[in-house]
């Protein structure tokens, strides 16, 4: 890797716990060069502004979680669960995202982004309902997006202790089992 693309991704290191922490209004681009061990000219060199810097920062993420939880279109609720864990382990993910929707407040561009991202998981959703393993009755989009959405229950709103984080997971795949069976 060259010099180069180690610094820039230092920079997107730090902006993601700066963003993740502050938001976008409130992360400082000083603290990020600090953190990436780099000056702030980098910065705008790389991304032009912060905004550019988030949007990078955001686009990768989305990119990072979706193909970080391969799907089994004929296991959703396996897969559902499978979401869950990795957003516990990744809580900047929905911190990201919840940033991103109080600042920005563009849901049709976080719709865009996430359609594009998923296509691949939508189309392998609509053969297992072709294949009457997973239930038609929910367009195979509007499915994936139930099935994400009920994996990150709670998730973004309170820090679960191991107990409720086990019957959280167990009563979500319930949900989503419950959905998607024909």
């Amino acid at each position: 890797m060259r010099n180069s693309e180690v610094t820039k991704q230092r920079l997107l290191d730090a902006a993601t716990a700066e963003f993740a922490a502050y938001g976008i209004a409130g992360a400082r681009v000083d603290r990020i060069a600090v953190t990436a061990d780099c000056n702030k000219q980098s910065i705008y060199g790389y991304f032009g502004n912060k905004d550019g810097l988030f949007d990078a920062v955001f686009d990768a993420m989305v990119v990072q979680t979706v193909s970080s939880v391969p799907i089994d279109a004929h296991d959703l609720a396996g897969y559902a669960g499978k979401l869950f864990d990795w957003y516990r382990k990744h809580p900047e993910v929905l911190r990201l995202a919840n940033w991103q929707q109080l600042e920005r407040g563009d849901a049709n561009e976080l719709i865009k982004i996430m359609a594009d991202a998923t296509q691949e998981k939508v189309a392998k959703v609509r053969q297992a309902q072709q294949a009457g393993v997973v239930s038609d009755t929910i367009p195979a989009e509007y499915l994936l997006v139930l099935v994400i959405r009920l994996s990150t229950a709670q998730l973004d709103h309170c820090n679960l202790d191991q107990k409720k984080s086990k019957a959280l997971r167990a009563a979500m795949i319930e949900a989503v089992r419950r959905i998607v069976t024909p």
